[in-house]
């Protein structure tokens, strides 16, 4: 059967197609290119940690365990897994150690990696509770700055994106049912880290 031609709308089409991915790839290299020669980062960052003794002792068991091939952590590891910086402003240190400990049951729901044999990281709940501790006190000791996607609270003050999304989709009596925590006063109060933000 012999080939057809494509149709003028066909050829148009492939080119339209075809341009978009030169620009896309034209883009990402022109990026990367950008990003690793300047000194100054791209954007902001966001999570911070400052260890105590214990959680230096649970990082070093973090990475001679090998969780750095699955997840991100201090801005080093994989994107296989959960992006863990930040995460010490979602979950406590109990709630962390909780997950190490009995992953699926604290969950309340299946996991991919952690849990029962033969899931991949089946390993770290069958460790010693000693170094589940300490893993969990360095987990808890990756903050989120207020503001980013991993923090409970939003950035201080006005900000224009989140009063359009509120005056956008929020009901006319959020203002009288609930109360607006941008506006509250930081007088260094902690937010608890919250155990049930959503799976």
């Amino acid at each position: 059967m012999a080939k057809q031609p494509l149709k003028y709308g066909e050829k148009v089409l492939f080119s339209i197609f075809g341009a978009f991915i030169a620009v896309a790839v034209i883009s990402f290299v022109v990026l990367e290119s950008v990003r690793m020669h300047t000194h100054k980062p791209m954007f902001k960052t966001l999570t911070h940690f400052t260890l105590s003794p214990e959680g230096k002792k649970g990082f070093n068991i973090y990475n001679k365990s090998g969780c750095s091939s699955c997840h991100k952590a201090m801005r080093s590891g994989t994107n296989m897994g959960l992006d863990l910086d930040g995460v010490g402003s979602r979950r406590s240190q109990q709630w962390l150690l909780n997950f190490l400990s009995h992953p699926e049951k604290t969950y309340n729901d299946v996991t991919f990696d952690h849990g029962a044999p033969p899931k991949e990281a089946a390993y770290v709940s069958q460790m010693p509770q000693e170094k589940l501790h300490a893993i969990s006190v360095f987990l808890s000791e990756l903050k989120a700055d207020r503001g980013s996607a991993d923090a409970p609270e939003p950035p201080k003050g006005d900000s224009s994106f989140i009063n359009m999304m509120l005056k956008s989709f929020a009901p006319k009596s959020w203002k009288s049912e609930y109360k607006d925590i941008r506006k509250k006063d930081d007088q260094g109060g902690k937010q608890p880290a919250h155990d049930n933000p959503g799976k």
